[in-house]
């Protein structure tokens, strides 16, 4: 356990006096009152405007409002509550996989160790339950392994993303591989089809993002929190571009929202590419996939052991590549800013 200003912080809301409760990899971006909806289902709304405006919760030591997003790695203050708020969140019911299903969770692992678990996820499978998700694989996790000793994830892709995701497998590796994140100690490069080829063909988008209507993130120069991508024109060719994306920073559909903001939106993305693509081929969703991850190993000294591993592209999205002629390997196309960042 660890201690901050001797109250105990726990990796979860159980409540008996003032504790303090770390933020997850998560639960990053996700509103304070969403938060207690989540963890605590018998806090009525008109409770928890009371302790938020007594300054009984903090976010960061700070007096915090409901709409306050939090952030990875933050601590939250939560005071003594009544017995109803301290019911146990229900578990969305969730479907067990497939016999294919778990087959093809098998065959997706691109590494394994007795800490980590880094798995090829395919496009369509949402990495949570959420409203009227009942397929995800925190569920097919669930089911395959049992709930104790189910991997954890420590970071997300969307439903419609593919590729590379890791997971941890006990508690240690998940703070350790959680904490990498949140210094930004890792590596995630991502390869997408763009409606358009952006100009310049290298370039940095510093824009930041807030919650829009719905689902869809804007760039807000006011309210939105900073948000860093930087990106490389592989090749192009028919009014579309292979581009290899690195965020330096996790926001919800950052690189989506970013592409559309520099007006070269990713193929297939109903959200972000109003209107949706024309040409040839049939683009029938998301062209975004999660390439490469380069991080620490839990047990790492110093950072000096790396897991890197890449995620061949699935099928539907190769297909896209070979159409247009794009090569399936970029080498480092970001090799020059090593050093730089």
């Amino acid at each position: 356990m660890c201690y901050a200003n001797d109250e105990e912080i726990v990796a979860g809301p159980q409540m008996l006096s003032v504790q303090t409760i770390k933020i997850t990899e998560d639960e990053n971006g996700l509103r304070l009152d969403r938060w207690f909806r989540r963890h605590y289902p018998g806090l009525t709304h008109g409770r928890l405007e009371k302790i938020l405006r007594t300054g009984q919760v903090r976010v960061a030591g700070k007096r915090a409002k409901a709409s306050q997003r939090l952030e990875a790695g933050q601590a939250l203050r939560i005071p003594p509550l009544p017995g109803e708020a301290l019911q146990a969140p229900a578990k969305a019911e969730s479907v067990p996989p497939t016999r294919r299903e778990r087959r093809n969770l098998q065959d997706s692992v691109l590494y394994e160790d007795g800490d980590v678990l880094v798995i090829n996820k395919p496009a369509g499978l949402a990495v949570q339950g959420g409203t009227g998700l009942s397929r995800h694989l925190d569920g097919f996790l669930r089911a395959i392994y049992g709930e104790a000793r189910k991997p954890r994830l420590v970071h997300r892709l969307d439903k419609d993303t593919s590729g590379v995701l890791v997971l941890a497998k006990n508690e240690f590796a998940a703070a350790a591989l959680a904490g990498s994140f949140r210094l930004r100690s890792t590596r995630k490069y991502y390869w997408a089809l763009t409606e358009g080829v952006p100009k310049p063909g290298q370039g940095k988008i510093s824009l930041p993002l807030a919650k829009g209507k719905g689902e869809k993130m804007v760039v807000d120069r006011k309210e939105g929190k900073p948000a860093i991508t930087l990106y490389q024109v592989v090749e192009s060719a028919r009014r579309a571009a292979f581009v290899a994306l690195w965020p330096l920073t996790g926001r919800t559909h950052q690189l989506r929202a970013h592409m559309q903001a520099i007006e070269t939106p990713i193929l297939g993305d109903e959200l972000y590419a109003r209107g949706g693509w024309s040409g040839a081929p049939d683009i029938a969703r998301l062209h975004l996939h999660a390439r490469r991850l380069i991080i620490p190993h839990p047990r790492s000294k110093k950072g000096r052991k790396l897991i890197d591993v890449t995620a061949p592209l699935p099928v539907d999205m190769a297909g896209s590549w070979k159409f247009f002629e794009f090569p399936q390997n970029d080498g480092d196309p970001f090799a020059s800013y090593r050093g730089k960042l």
